[in-house]
């Protein structure tokens, strides 16, 4: 497809996905089925979480105990202020290293309706991470007609597992 990033096809091989093409700057866009879907069958693909310790708290997590895996929770922006954190890259490239995956390893980027889930895939595209993805929809996903998030798309509208502190 014209535009398409080549190594989001290189990753996706054997993965079912959406027809999107994606900016040539990170491995593109991939639904929460997709996702899902990617993290169950490759033991070194990693799901980034990049919303607020606030969000965590009281909207929810992503639940990969089932894959025998962690969500990483790294902020993009800092609670309260939502300053952009200056450490993003290099405390996800840490974590990321500790938990095995390799620079050809899919990493999955995840926030709460896709925007900052998208900033943190491109930045750590160009930190040399190419085959990082961001997860559309996110979390809680779209506003449905009676302005509530979660029922229409994202993580929990496709109902993938999921905690509540």
């Amino acid at each position: 497809m014209l535009g398409e990033n080549p190594a989001r096809a290189d990753c996706l091989l054997g993965y079912a996905m959406s027809p999107s093409p994606s900016p040539p700057d990170y491995a593109g866009d991939i639904d929460a089925a997709e996702a899902w879907e990617m993290l169950n069958k490759d033991p070194k693909a990693q799901l980034v979480d990049v919303r607020t310790m606030a969000e965590w708290n009281f909207v929810g997590l992503p639940d990969l105990s089932g894959l025998g895996r962690k969500v990483h929770c790294i902020e993009w922006q800092q609670f309260p202020s939502m300053a952009f954190n200056p450490d993003f890259v290099a405390e996800t490239a840490g974590a990321l290293a500790a938990a095995g995956a390799e620079p050809q390893s899919p990493v999955l980027y995840l926030c709460r309706s896709g925007g900052r889930s998208r900033a943190a895939a491109i930045a750590m595209a160009r930190a040399g991470h190419k085959y990082s993805f961001n997860v559309a929809g996110g979390f809680e996903g779209d506003l449905n007609i009676e302005r509530h998030r979660g029922s229409s798309s994202g993580w929990k509208a496709a109902g993938l597992p999921w905690k509540q502190s």
